[in-house]
């Protein structure tokens, strides 16, 4: 392994370290473990599942219905307008947020958007 290998390893270590420091990370790992120790959240997140994926496969054999839809979008609705869903998903919003900054900064030097195309195939 060469040096220059080696030392951009050593970096992208920091920069996960980095990463898992940053307060938006520790808000978005604190909302997740609330959401995770809500038996009532888990219970809308099952609900909510299980209608999405009966829409799924009632919509792969072409018998979708738009009151299946309905049901689907209620309990996303109502999932989301639990108080522990939303600060969730306010803080992994912000999460991707910088995490999108961080890639532009990354993709900058290279002219490739590094997080959307460097593990990717042709984007002709």
């Amino acid at each position: 392994m060469s040096t220059q290998t080696t030392r951009l390893e050593e970096l992208g270590r920091e920069l996960g370290e980095a990463i898992a420091d940053h307060p938006k990370y520790e808000a978005y790992e604190e909302a997740k473990a609330a959401v995770e120790a809500d038996d009532d959240v888990q219970e809308l997140i099952t609900e909510f599942n299980q209608l999405r994926e009966e829409f799924n496969v009632a919509r792969q054999m072409g018998e979708a219905t738009q009151e299946g839809l309905q049901k689907v979008q209620a309990a996303q609705e109502e999932l989301h307008s639990e108080p522990v869903m939303e600060e969730y998903l306010l803080a992994q919003a912000e999460l991707v947020g910088e995490l999108e900054k961080i890639n532009e900064a990354i993709s900058e030097p290279l002219s490739v958007d590094f997080g959307g195309e460097a593990g990717g195939c042709c984007n002709d």
